[in-house]
Order: C-alpha cells, then sequence, then structure tokens
C-alpha cells in the first residue's frame, strides 16, 4: 500500500475511533483537499433519496421494514467486500419471513464511477437483495454528513480515473420508523448480524 493512502487510512481510523459504536460523535472538521469529513453533532440519520437501477429511491420507502445502510463504492478492493460478504452469510441464514422484514441499502461514496447499473450488477453479486444507490456528489455528502460518514477520495497521479476512496465502514441500523439507532463496526460477523437483526424485528 503506498504510503499516502496508508496515512489517509490511519486518520480515518483515529477519527472514527473517537466515537463509540452507538451512534457516536464523529470526530473533528478538516481542511484536507478531497476529504469529506462530518461535524462533531450526533449523526441524526434520516431519510433521503438517491438513484437506483429501478429509478428513484427513498429510505421512507421501506416504512415498516428494518434497514441495514452501508456506505461504500464498488472498486472498493476489501473493505466493502468484507462486510458485504457477511452481512450476505447471515442474509442467507435469516428465515423467509425474516428477508421480507429487511431491506439493505448500498450508498456508493463513489458517485463519479458508480452508475446505478453498475451498482446493481454489484450489488446482485451478494445475493442479499440489496439495493444500490447514488446521486450528485453533493447530495451524497450532505447524506453522509447526517449519517457519520468519513470518506476521502485518493488521486492517483498517474492515472486521474485509477483513484481511491477511503471511508469508514460502519452498517448503519435503521429501524422501522426510520430512526437511526446503531452503527456496528468493520467486519461484524454473520452471528452478529443475525442476532442484531432479530433483535429489531422482535421488538
Amino acid at each position: 500500500m503506498k504510503t499516502k493512502p496508508l496515512l489517509i487510512i490511519v486518520f480515518l481510523g483515529v477519527l472514527i475511533g473517537i466515537g463509540s459504536f452507538f451512534i457516536p460523535g464523529s470526530g473533528q472538521q478538516s481542511s484536507a483537499k478531497s476529504a469529506h469529513l462530518v461535524s462533531s453533532d450526533r449523526p441524526h440519520g434520516g431519510d433521503f433519496t438517491l438513484t437506483s437501477s429501478q429509478g428513484e429511491q427513498s429510505l421512507s420507502d421501506f416504512t415498516g421494514k428494518l434497514v441495514l445502510v452501508y456506505f461504500g463504492y464498488t472498486y472498493c478492493p476489501d473493505i466493502c467486500p468484507t462486510n458485504l460478504g457477511n452481512l450476505s452469510v447471515a442474509y442467507r441464514q435469516l428465515t423467509p419471513a425474516e428477508k421480507n422484514q429487511l431491506q439493505i441499502l448500498f450508498v456508493s461514496v463513489d458517485p463519479e464511477r458508480d452508475t446505478p447499473a453498475r451498482l446493481k450488477q454489484y450489488a446482485d453479486y451478494f445475493e442479499a437483495n440489496i439495493i444500490g444507490l447514488t446521486g450528485s456528489p453533493q447530495k451524497i455528502s450532505e447524506i453522509a454528513q447526517r449519517y457519520g460518514v468519513v470518506y476521502a477520495k485518493v488521486d492517483d497521479p498517474n492515472n486521474g480515473t485509477n483513484y481511491a476512496v477511503d471511508h469508514s465502514a460502519f452498517t448503519y441500523v435503521v429501524d422501522q420508523d426510520g430512526v437511526l439507532q446503531q452503527q456496528l463496526p468493520h467486519a461484524t460477523n454473520p452471528e452478529q448480524f443475525i442476532k442484531t437483526i432479530r433483535q429489531y424485528l422482535e421488538k
């Protein structure tokens, strides 16, 4: 790994570590050129409308269901596949009734490259009824701030299109009323996902 991406990942890790796993404060503002950092306010989540391969999709469309929201991007080499892979394993162990009460949303933090069609192809790979969502950079930034998401584009000076996006890796738990309740850390295992899902479905 190159030094610059490594330093940014370390920085993001320290920033994220300031908070706890349950709706933490999110760190301080940064003047980094390509970073999108949230304020120290407590993340409050809320409704949003983005674009899927089927057109506009809002979080409120899933009122009455438990929603798990993950922010990442399709070119992510390891963090996103790890989290979505664990979610996929958990999803396949749920009962049909439980699956019907759950929706997983994958929100891209790389709207420049992640088209709705590409997001669908990527999400379908995990076979967990995941809906991929994208929007304008401004809209993604605004939603990310409300959810306490941290991300930063890392340019490759040798190839302008071959860049990475360092990002926080929480899975956000939104209850049946659309309220952000909890965030689960990176690499949460399938058993913990199942436990959390059933905890909310049984309420």
